[in-house]
């Protein structure tokens, strides 16, 4: 059984669309179990003339809320009955084994390693999402998308083993493709931080580097593992999902100008269902922070349901393939 504390309070569309999450994953999988934290009279409330299984769907009462305007360090350490804070407490504590929250991306972060802590010879944990692109298993990984804007050569070089570690194991991409994000493809190009790691990962042997990637090749799946810094991978991030939204919208909108555009339209109706799906971000479930000591994994501040469930199903693969274990034996053997 895979547990899950949820937090019920996080993101623009809590705690309703939060709980409905919950209600989809615990119906579609009976090995998953959720807590939902947060204010225990709301989260009743939503739960009330619902049909759910009890004894797998609990409420950890949380009456503080942290927002996204607060400074993360110190609403982590004022609000201690917040719904993030108790959260990752129960995780920390071992009586959950992963939390999945829309809130406050700050406080995520620095609860994330304040409260549950960094395994053993991790220097920075790493934001690791999923985005869409032509490999085979459609998806590539970028790594860091934006916990570590200041990131050193050695933190990239772990960024590179953790990624492949989770496309091994989680996505089933046999020795994964790394690359590094820069200006050309040539060694010698990119700035003071790309050229201090372009060398570190080349003869790292842990890994499957190719070298650099520009950011045009990053869609047609030049590598399975986007390695860069936080700045760089939030921004290559936010461009990708502002891009599928707007070519898509703008598919729409011509489709509808006229008769002709309707009926092709009615015609490739499936086909654009799945562009659609394959751009949906909310299919590929939230972002998890790698090397930590236990699973902490952020979701979109507007996650709906769907992102919501598919979040917990990441969960419930996270623990099956003991990614935890399996990035701790390699950096504490590797890195000591």
């Amino acid at each position: 059984m895979v547990h899950v504390v949820l937090d019920a309070m996080g993101g623009d569309n809590a705690p309703k669309e939060i709980i409905e999450g919950a209600l989809i994953a615990l119906h579609d999988s009976d090995s998953i179990k959720i807590t939902l934290c947060g204010q225990e009279e709301t989260i009743k409330g939503e739960l009330e003339g619902r049909s759910y299984p009890a004894d797998r769907l609990l409420i950890e009462n949380a009456d503080e809320v942290i927002t996204m305007d607060e400074a993360p360090v110190m609403a982590i350490r004022r609000k201690k009955n917040s719904s993030i804070v108790r959260g990752l407490n129960l995780v920390k504590e071992k009586q959950a084994d992963a939390f999945v929250s829309a809130g406050s991306s700050g406080a995520i972060l620095a609860g994330g390693q304040l409260i549950v802590g960094r395994i053993k010879g991790v220097e920075r944990p790493p934001l690791a999402p999923l985005i869409p692109s032509t490999t085979e298993k459609g998806v590539s990984l970028i790594i860091d998308c934006g916990a570590n804007v200041d990131a050193r050569s050695s933190h990239l070089v772990q960024f590179a083993k953790m990624g492949s570690i989770y496309m091994e194991n989680v996505l089933g991409v046999k020795n994964p493709r790394v690359a590094i994000v820069n200006i050309g493809v040539e060694e010698e190009k990119g700035n003071m931080l790309v050229k201090e790691t372009f060398p570190l990962l080349r003869n790292c042997p842990d890994i499957n580097f190719i070298g650099s990637i520009e950011a045009r090749e990053i869609p047609n799946g030049g590598a399975d593992v986007i390695v860069c810094e936080a700045f760089v991978g939030n921004v290559i991030l936010k461009m990708y999902e502002g891009v599928g939204k707007m070519m898509l919208g703008s598919i729409k909108e011509e489709l509808m100008k006229s008769y002709r555009g309707k009926f092709g339209g009615m015609l490739i109706k499936p086909s654009l269902k799945t562009l659609l799906k394959k751009f949906d971000a909310s299919e590929y479930g939230g972002a998890p922070l790698l090397g930590l000591n236990g699973l902490v994994v952020k979701v979109h501040g507007n996650a709906t349901h769907k992102e919501i469930s598919n979040a917990i199903k990441q969960c419930e693969s996270f623990k099956t393939q003991n990614i935890g274990k399996k990035i701790a034996d390699k950096i504490i053997i590797k890195d000591e």
